[in-house]
């Protein structure tokens, strides 16, 4: 095992209620659920997500903590929060970068692995929760 390791997996969904097509807004809620997988403590520092639409058009997103949170997590600890993003196309892409320090000082950065944002209109049959790309 890692001394200095996070997990992340993802789960995204499309927000109809919150879209127009028309106007060429697409909103899509995400939960993020981040595990200490490795053998020290460590904090969640702040994050960089690249958010990609369908049309290549990129925008990054660099922040302190998560949903107002720098959490401090123990080995096997893990935090969990929702977010969302919006999109000018139907589809696109996120993944990112979380950056943390262990509690001996020690940096690591821990990867937020790419998933699909992906919108089904209602009566399409596939509003079902998007999957994590590995």
């Amino acid at each position: 095992m890692p001394k200095y390791q996070f997990s992340c997996e993802v789960v995204a969904q499309f927000i109809a209620e919150q879209s127009d097509p028309d106007q060429s807004v697409y909103s899509f809620a995400y939960t993020v659920t981040i595990t200490n997988t490795g053998e020290v403590a460590a904090q969640l520092i702040s994050r960089h997500w690249t958010i990609v639409d369908n049309k290549g058009m990129a925008e990054e997103v660099k922040g302190l903590g998560v949903v107002g949170h720098q959490p401090l997590l123990k080995p096997g600890e893990s935090f969990q929060y929702n977010s969302g993003s919006r999109l000018r196309t139907s589809s696109g892409t996120m993944h990112g970068s979380y950056a943390c320090v262990a509690v001996d000082g020690e940096s690591f950065e821990a990867e937020i692995p790419m998933f699909v944002l992906e919108a089904h209109m209602p009566g399409d049959n596939h509003g079902l929760p998007q999957r994590t790309l590995h």
